[in-house]
Formats: structure tokens, sequence, C-alpha cells
């Protein structure tokens, strides 16, 4: 009794899909090892110093609350494509 040429076919396709897997994983693995040779994890924790560099509002006041209208008005209208800030 003979294999089925549906259960060869299969199998075959079957064996090749599981071989493409391997080669597309190990060469994706090896492309991804090169592009980050080079890359090290930093020594140290990040300052805080980027957040003292940004300009503090002149006012005191920490946070400003903008009008809500004012701001979907400049969005439309840069959508539409209309000069943005009254056309400065």
């Amino acid at each position: 009794m003979g294999i089925s040429p549906a259960v060869a076919f299969t199998t075959v396709l079957l064996a090749l899909m599981v071989g493409a897997g391997v080669v597309s994983s190990s060469w994706g693995y090896a492309l991804g090892r090169q592009a980050l040779t080079g890359v090290r994890q930093p020594d140290a924790r990040p300052t805080s110093s980027a957040a003292s560099n940004q300009a503090s509002p002149a006012s005191g006041n920490s946070s400003m609350l903008l009008n809500e209208q004012e701001i979907i008005d400049e969005a439309k209208l840069r959508m539409s494509g209309g000069p943005v800030n009254g056309g400065q």
C-alpha cells in the first residue's frame, strides 16, 4: 500500500514551509543583530536636565490653559489650507 499523492504533496509543502520559516527567521535575526552592533545601554539614568532646560512661563504659572474653540478653529484652518495665526 503506497502513500497517496495528496499526502505526499502536503508533506512536501509542509516541509518547505518549515524550512522557509527557519531560513527567514535566522536571516532576520542576523540582520537585526548586525543592525544593533554598536548600540549599548546607557551607563546611567538620564538626568532631568532636559526638563530644566525648557523655558519656564514668564507669569510663573506652571500650567497654561488654552481656549478650546481657538484650538479647533486653528485646526480647521490648517486642514483647509488657509493661513495660520491670522495670516502671519
